[in-house]
């Protein structure tokens, strides 16, 4: 089937990209047709939400989705140009070129020109295009020549570049509920254009399973129904049911417990296991996360966490490896995010550990919320924003540490105050020697047997 640009808003052109119109999977049949349909992605299209606002109202340039595959980028940026009444572009980051781009931009200006009707440019894993393909758009998003929608997985502050972020609405798509996908599940059943000479029947507690084991992937949730529902003999009434063992066999992958409690209990356990230095154990609890579909960023981020409360400096790499897996398990996904968080896990486990780092903040913070806040020593005042005399006149007796040595006794609080103790363990324990040995220096400052 040929599509004209310039017919109607239900036109889509495809520049370089390899979709076939034809012989679409569920996900692509069960494309939402109007912005109510839509589900999931509340926190930003719920009413008076600013993404919600800024379609209502027709009032945007560019707009950057970024999130998990099979949240519905591609489905909201077509409902978007529906909902203004755009023509759809669409190209790939992937197979596009920069005479797609070119070409693209042309029909859109060619159509503005004809009738006045405004074109969504659609950009799907945008990520993919270098520096000089993205920044050749921003001449025709700043004069208005297209509407810009762009599509990635990634962080796009790495990817997307900065003189196109400065002009982009940016919306961080979240993986959908466990809610959201039975919905759409139960809507694939119901809907004639999901299976048309079908009648579709799917056990509840299949419906749960999907929901469970898909991981917020809207799409793959879609696939297996499908391939469940084609693999199936219908009974003798002509309908076909899609049971539990049917789900599990379509995505191959049998089902595990795995509610609320088993998150919480399991998470307590896998960050206790590492806290007691226990490899084998935090492994275990890692791989039962993992085969109930924990969210692996959960994962990542409760590694970020631990790397700095219980490891700290006594081995300041561990948050190194933690940031380090975190980025790579949001590039990779799974199945090989596994191994990157358990290289993680693993050297968390075996680590060195301190909480003296967790222990001062929450000290410190403790004292400014009772009200225990010192005033800052004039000599270390700003004189820019205290230009009065007497701290000008003060300025001259803070002591320049890079002038003797790196290091000079003077008082930086006006209070003494203890909240780093560094233990005895690990690389802390030479940040230890160093404190002991400055706090001996000022000790002997006090006692007037030191000078500087």
């Amino acid at each position: 089937m040929d599509f004209n640009l310039f017919d109607t808003a239900e036109d889509t052109v495809n520049y370089g990209y390899s979709e076939s119109c034809s012989g679409q999977p569920l996900a692509a049949r069960l494309r939402p047709q109007k912005l109510e349909d839509y589900v999931g992605q509340d926190h930003i299209l719920a009413p008076g939400k600013l993404l919600r606002r800024a379609i209502d109202a027709d009032m945007f340039h560019s707009i950057i989705f970024s999130g998990p595959p099979g949240v519905g980028k591609t489905s909201l940026a077509e409902l978007i140009a529906k909902t203004t009444n755009c023509a759809f572009i669409r190209l790939s980051g992937v197979t596009s070129t920069v005479a797609d781009i070119r070409k693209a931009i042309a029909d859109a200006v060619q159509l503005k020109k004809e009738c006045g009707r405004r074109t969504v440019l659609f950009i799907d894993e945008i990520h993919r295009f270098n520096k000089s393909q993205q920044d050749s758009l921003l001449p025709d998003v700043e004069n208005g020549n297209i509407r810009l929608i762009g599509a990635t997985t990634h962080n796009v502050q790495f990817y997307i570049v900065g003189a196109l972020l400065s002009r982009s609405l940016v919306f961080i798509l979240r993986p959908l509920t466990e809610q959201n996908i039975e919905t759409l599940l139960l809507k694939a059943a119901q809907n004639p254009a999901g299976f048309p000479n079908r009648k579709v029947n799917i056990a509840p507690e299949a419906v749960r399973f999907l929901a469970n084991a898909c991981e917020g992937d809207a799409r793959k949730a879609l696939n297996a129904m499908e391939l469940a529902v084609l693999t199936t003999l219908p009974d003798a009434d002509g309908i076909t049911t899609v049971t539990l063992e049917c789900a599990e066999d379509s995505i191959q992958k049998k089902f595990i417990h795995y509610d609320d409690d088993a998150h919480y209990d399991s998470a307590s356990a896998f960050i206790k296991s590492m806290r007691g230095s226990d490899a084998d154990a935090a492994i275990y609890y890692l791989a039962r996360m993992l085969s109930g579909n924990e969210d692996i960023r959960f994962i990542a981020r409760r590694l970020m966490i631990f790397a700095s409360e219980d490891i700290g400096n006594a081995d300041p790499h561990a948050l190194q490896v933690a940031v380090s897996a975190a980025q790579a398990v949001d590039m990779v996904g799974m199945p090989e995010a596994r191994i990157i968080l358990a290289q993680a896990v693993t050297y968390c486990a075996t680590a060195p550990k301190s909480n003296a780092s967790y222990t001062a903040i929450n000290q410190a913070l403790e004292d400014i919320e009772k009200n225990r806040v010192q005033p800052i020593p004039v000599h270390l005042r700003d004189s820019h924003s205290n230009p009065g005399s007497d701290t000008v006149k003060n300025q001259a007796d803070y002591k320049y540490p890079h002038a003797s040595g790196g290091f000079v006794v003077q008082d930086y609080m006006t209070v003494e105050k203890s909240y780093y103790e560094p233990k005895n363990i690990g690389y802390e324990s030479k940040i230890k020697e160093r404190i002991d040995y400055w706090k001996s220096l000022r000790s002997a400052e006090k006692n007037g047997s030191f000078k500087n």
